[in-house]
């Protein structure tokens, strides 16, 4: 069986999301026994991915994917398929996936399971995502002979990337020049004046509607700041109007999976664990002992945290 990963990047960065993706591909070769092949459009970081175990590092060196473009990038995983024939493509769920992977779905004919959390494989691979908002977790068996399939951010970490030395696939082109390019993309989301892109942090102190009124919020911001971490929040918080969207956590705003996420007077409802359960570490500030949020939490703290942040930024 062979495996095609993308890699995205951005910055001259490869995205955090896309390594995680990475894992989960180098278990999947491993339990099918198959071929793993990743796939860059940066020429400057295709170096970066020979340390991890595949079968080929594939650089597309062409000017006209430097720029994100779905169209371009279409026709670029067009002729990779056609020169390649993969049985899976795995990509991150990132904004950008779901942007351009319906229409490579579409425009190879092939299905598209998307948000996936895991995998088993019993002569076949089964994927696991979510449902409702996450309240139910659906299996889908693969019967079809190609698939795409892209992972939620936190579902597999980086730190358990298979190092070994890899090779360069040089063989691999492709001709750009049949696109009619009829798209002009717009400024990314996380490049927009208020917005943040969340999903590449490894800090987050996350505020929700314990914090009281908006003119608490520099008490989660202070600690954010000694921390160096970026401010996230629940929906409540910004439906009042105390954050920007951008700032919101959960199945109507970003999935994160950071190093550690600091809730601040967060209940935990299921929409809002369905975007941060992936995080390494898990603390929690809340004066309710029964809070759902403690149910996951790897450090839970009952009180006030009026009381709590001052003294815990003080002390930092």
């Amino acid at each position: 069986m062979k495996i095609v990963t993308f890699i995205q990047s951005s910055d001259n960065q490869i995205n955090s999301m896309s390594l995680e993706s990475i894992t989960a591909a180098q278990e999947m070769k491993k339990m099918c026994n198959g071929e793993l092949h990743l796939v860059i459009f940066n020429t400057n970081l295709g170096n970066a991915l020979l340390e991890y175990e595949c079968d080929s590092v594939i650089v597309l060196d062409n000017s006209q994917l430097q720029s994100y473009n779905p169209l371009f990038f279409v026709e670029a995983f067009n002729q990779i398929n056609n020169q390649i024939n993969p049985d899976l493509f795995i990509f991150a769920h990132s904004y950008e996936t779901r942007d351009w992977v319906p229409r490579l779905s579409a425009r190879l004919d092939i299905p598209f399971i998307s948000d996936c959390t895991n995998f088993s494989f019993i002569e076949k691979f089964i994927f696991t995502r979510p449902i409702y908002q996450a309240k139910l977790n659906q299996n889908i068996l693969l019967s079809s002979n190609q698939a795409i399939i892209s992972y939620q951010a936190g579902s597999f970490s980086k730190d358990n990337l298979i190092s070994e030395n890899s090779s360069l696939n040089t063989e691999i082109s492709c001709d750009l020049s049949s696109v009619n390019n009829t798209i002009r993309p717009e400024e990314k989301f996380q490049e927009s004046s208020s917005g943040v892109d969340l999903t590449a942090a490894e800090l987050i102190v996350s505020v929700g509607r314990g914090i009281g009124k908006e003119e608490n919020i520099p008490l989660a911001q202070n600690l954010a700041d000694k921390l160096n971490a970026q401010i996230g929040s629940s929906r409540p918080v910004v439906d009042a109007g105390w954050l920007d969207h951008s700032r919101q956590i959960g199945s109507s705003g970003q999935t994160v999976s950071p190093k550690l996420y600091f809730a601040v007077g967060i209940s935990g409802a299921i929409q809002h664990l369905v975007g941060m359960k992936g995080s390494k570490c898990i603390m929690a500030i809340n004066k309710d002992p029964n809070a759902p949020i403690f149910e996951i939490a790897d450090y839970a703290i009952i009180g006030d945290l009026l009381e709590i942040l001052p003294k815990l930024t003080e002390n930092i």
